[in-house]
């Protein structure tokens, strides 16, 4: 018997598939999967990540500045990427951008390569092979294996192909990448052109002089039915501003959902919203600033990060960590950033931007939705260039652990005057953990200031209290489902719930609410008895016994900070994007058995640990807020922080 780390033999078998591996006269790595007391001797990489997780994250970020940093022809990468005076289009790449979320889950491979590298430091292997159907994967492995003597072989697996895949996203695909870009852009403006011009005169007469900058999502249907504008993202701090004298610019980013399905609706919207203000409240979109001519300079724009593109490619890719060469896994990313439909919308970002601030009276404070999008690089450099005054993300929700947009080298915060990492003036942080995580980060503390966690105000009632506490169990589970933002995420929660349903109580009462941006309905799960509903957070919580959470919600937290017992997916697949990641009484599951396992265990016997104030800063009048906003205007009106 073999305890974890040790080497069997000199063969190395990595099984990047699913189930585990047949045995044989070699070490078994399991690439994607968690050994089992039944498979003690297997290595499981998702499990090294775990146990080398600071050094992992180190020396990932420390791959993507050295890449920045790569002179070519004497000169920086970030430097030939300059698309305007000091901004560098790098910086909304794909790959600085590191969004393993989403969009780059490639990332992860990245992170288990290094991870296994570790493992194989003190290790005499003679041979791998590696089954799996990721060919860039592959060529990674086979590069490291050429690199150190070591004989590789690759066994493919055939991937299914996807089905009921629709004839136009076939045709759209089966285009050269530049064909799709230019194809995306022309049904992006087609589909937006709708909201050209809603808002703009009234951006261009605004006398507030506080700007914010946030998605046109997540409004409360009630409000937005009356032609008010209330959005979950900011709470009641616009109602707290309003009633201090501020007056305030609104610059959304239209997303499509159920309430506003078309960017016609969308700017109808906006109309009644302006009515609505009076001039004390200016509302208008990014898609406002659309004309002929922000459409000519995007495209001259795109034109020249192809041809940089093209350029550049060959020098960067011989970027190398250690033994490992991860540009394999990266080409893709490089291609879309640069040539493809991801480049071409930036830069029409980018340009839609400037639109708006160089025609907006100058602003003494503006604030927008920290999330270390490729579009908040391009609303930083299109203030700071419109010559507004000071500039604030506002982190709205969790900084997870794994996603690495919000992480950085601690060297791309050093400032050298020529294309550094944009950053705000200053970072809101809602709390504690938040403060924590940034300085242990190594974001400059001077930029970062505590605010409250608007998104998690109702946190701070005292009336919010169990399920646990308001109602008997009565021998019935009542099992709260918490969607996420990604359907494939989601889709991945549902399953394991279906898998694992016939496992729980007779009687369990599943209630789902899933994310807004991504909708479940009865039909898509008729096998599964459950209520589907997009009651507030709060409510639901105080009427459920235990919460079941996708792998990377941020609602595990509310259900957490309540304390209500909690299990979240453990998606072997990924690295742990859980927001409760490291947290104590959180359980995990990857398996049927194991979700079953822990919500009977949850409520039979919770380990709770409500600690709300660990996580986040809560008081409804909102001093800080107000404070920072008020030392940042230099408004004469002196605000009451009783009221």
């Amino acid at each position: 018997m073999y305890g974890a780390g040790a080497l069997v033999s000199d063969c190395v078998f990595v099984w990047d598939a699913e189930g585990f591996p047949p045995e044989g006269d070699w070490t078994a790595v399991l690439w994607r999967g968690f050994a089992t007391s039944a498979s003690p001797s297997m290595i499981s990489i998702p499990t090294q990540v775990e146990e080398n997780a600071e050094v992992l994250k180190a020396r990932y970020l420390a791959w993507v500045y050295d890449l920045g940093e790569k002179h070519i022809n004497g000169k920086r990468l970030v430097d030939h990427l300059e698309l305007r005076p000091g901004f560098s289009y790098w910086w909304m790449t794909l790959i600085a951008e590191k969004c393993n979320y989403a969009y780059s889950p490639h990332i992860t491979d990245a992170i288990r390569l290094m991870a296994f590298d570790l493992w194989a430091t003190d290790s005499k292997i003679s041979q791998l092979i590696l089954v799996s159907s990721n060919q860039p994967l592959a060529e990674c492995i086979r590069l490291w294996c050429a690199k150190i003597n070591v004989s590789f072989e690759w066994q493919c697996i055939v991937k299914k192909s996807s089905a009921n895949v629709s004839l136009v996203p076939r045709m759209y695909r089966s285009l050269p990448i530049f064909a799709q870009a230019l194809a995306s852009y022309f049904f992006y403006l087609v589909d937006r052109w709708a909201l050209r011009g809603a808002g703009l005169k009234e951006w261009r007469e605004t006398q507030g002089q506080v700007t914010f900058v946030a998605p046109l999502f997540n409004l409360e249907p009630n409000a937005a039915s009356n032609g008010l504008y209330e959005s979950r993202y900011w709470a009641n701090l616009p109602s707290k501003l309003h009633a201090d004298g501020s007056k305030i610019n609104w610059l959304h980013l239209y997303l499509k959902d159920t309430l506003l399905p078309t960017a016609k609706s969308a700017a109808h919207i906006i109309t009644e919203f302006n009515s609505a203000g009076k001039r004390e409240c200016v509302h208008v979109t990014l898609d406002s600033f659309l004309n002929v001519w922000v459409v000519f300079k995007s495209l001259r724009d795109w034109c020249r990060l192809v041809w940089l593109g093209k350029r550049l490619k060959f020098n960067i890719s011989t970027v190398t960590t250690y033994d490992l060469v991860l540009w394999p896994l990266f080409a893709k990313d490089w291609h879309e950033s640069l040539v493809g439909s991801r480049s071409l919308i930036n830069a029409l970002y980018l340009n839609l931007f400037e639109a708006a601030m160089s025609t907006l009276p100058k602003q003494q404070v503006g604030v927008y939705l920290y999330e270390q999008q490729p579009w908040e690089f391009a609303l930083i450099n299109a203030w700071k260039a419109s010559g507004h005054d000071c500039l604030i993300g506002a982190q709205h929700t969790t900084m997870l652990y794994w996603d690495l947009r919000y992480f950085y080298d601690s060297r791309s915060y050093k400032r050298t005057g020529c294309n550094d990492l944009p950053l705000p003036d200053k970072v809101a942080v809602n709390g504690p953990m938040a403060m924590n995580t940034c300085l242990q980060a190594g974001y400059p503390e001077e930029d970062l200031v505590e605010v409250e966690a608007l998104r998690y105000l109702y946190l701070s009632d005292e009336k919010i209290v169990t399920a646990s506490v308001l109602t008997p169990k009565k021998g019935i589970m009542r099992l709260l489902v918490l969607g996420d933002y990604l359907l494939s995420n989601t889709q991945q929660q549902m399953h394991l719930l279906l898998q694992a349903v016939s496992l729980l109580p007779g009687g369990t009462v599943i209630t789902v609410k899933p994310h807004p941006g991504c909708p479940i309905s009865l039909a898509d799960y008729p096998s599964l008895n459950m209520t589907v509903t997009m009651e507030p957070i709060a409510k639901l919580l105080a009427a459920c016994d235990v919460a079941y959470s996708s792998a990377a919600t941020s609602a595990a937290v509310d259900a957490y900070c309540v304390g209500v017992p909690i299990v979240s997916v453990r998606d072997p697949n990924t690295l742990n994007l859980s927001p409760l990641y490291g947290c104590k009484g959180v359980l995990f599951a990857s398996t049927p058995e194991e979700l079953a396992h822990g919500l009977i265990s949850a409520v039979v016997a919770p380990d709770l640990h409500c600690d709300s104030q660990s996580f986040f800063t809560l008081d409804p009048q909102l001093p800080r807020w107000r404070k920072l906003l008020l030392n940042d205007t230099a408004n004469t009106n002196v605000y009451d922080f009783d009221s």
